[in-house]
C-alpha cells in the first residue's frame, strides 16, 4: 500500500534571532487527522516554530510545508492553508456571533452567499448554534473558545493549530473541547496543539 503523502513537514528547522538559537534542528511530519502536541516550557520555541508555519517569519535553515506548500516562498497561498487560534480571544465590542464570523469570513475573501452557509456550518460543527444572536463579549469562556474555532474553520483550513485551547476551561468545558478536537481530527484535519496541561494532551495526540 502506498504510504499517504504528510500534510505537514518540517525538516532541521533552525532559527536564530543573533545568538539566541530559538530553534534547533526541528524535524517533524503529520498526516491527515493526526493531532499533535506541541509542548515545551515557554521559550522553548513553540511560537517560533508556528510562525513559520504560518508564513509569519523565515528559518535560518531548514524548511517547512503544508501540503508540499512551502511556508516560507508561498506565504499567501499557506494562510489559506492554515487555520490559527490563539490563546487570547479578541473581538470588537458590540458584535453578536453572526456577525463576528461574518467578518472574518469576508477578511477570508468568502462571497457573501457562501459566507452565510459556512458560519451555519462552523457553528453546527462547533456545537455554537444557540449562540448566534448573543454579543460575543457576553460569553463565557469555554463559549468564546468554541467561537474562536468556528472562526479558524471559516475559510475550511487544512492544518489547524491551537494555542492553549483549554486553557482556563472548567472540567466539562474541558471535556467538550477535548471532543471538539477530536471530532475535527475525525473530519481529516490534522490538529498542532499547544498546551501545559499535559494530561488533556494524553488524551487526544497522536504524537508529542
Amino acid at each position: 500500500m502506498q504510504q499517504a503523502t504528510p500534510v505537514v513537514e518540517i525538516h532541521e528547522l533552525t532559527k536564530n534571532y543573533g545568538e539566541l538559537k530559538a530553534l534547533d534542528g526541528l524535524t517533524l511530519s503529520l498526516n491527515r487527522g493526526q493531532i499533535l502536541g506541541f509542548i515545551g516550557p515557554n521559550g522553548a520555541g513553540k511560537t517560533t516554530a508556528i510562525r513559520i508555519l504560518v508564513g509569519l517569519s523565515r528559518p535560518t535553515s531548514g524548511w517547512a510545508r503544508i501540503t508540499g506548500v512551502d511556508c516560507t516562498r508561498n506565504a499567501r497561498k499557506i494562510k489559506h492553508l492554515v487555520g490559527y487560534m490563539p490563546d487570547h480571544f479578541g473581538s470588537y465590542d458590540n458584535m453578536r456571533v453572526h456577525e463576528y464570523l461574518d467578518f472574518f469570513g469576508a477578511a477570508f475573501g468568502i462571497a457573501r452567499r457562501k459566507r452565510k452557509l459556512r458560519i451555519d456550518e462552523v457553528m453546527e460543527i462547533c456545537g455554537a448554534t444557540y449562540m448566534r444572536d448573543r454579543y460575543v463579549e457576553s460569553l463565557s469562556h469555554g463559549m468564546q473558545q468554541r467561537i474562536g474555532i468556528a472562526r479558524t474553520l471559516l475559510h475550511d483550513p487544512q492544518v489547524l493549530i491551537f494555542d492553549e485551547p483549554a486553557n482556563g476551561l472548567d472540567p466539562e468545558a474541558r471535556i467538550e473541547m477535548r471532543e471538539l478536537l477530536l471530532r475535527l481530527a475525525e473530519m481529516g484535519k490534522t490538529l498542532i496543539v499547544t498546551s501545559h496541561i499535559l494530561p488533556e494532551l494524553a488524551r487526544i495526540c497522536d504524537q508529542v
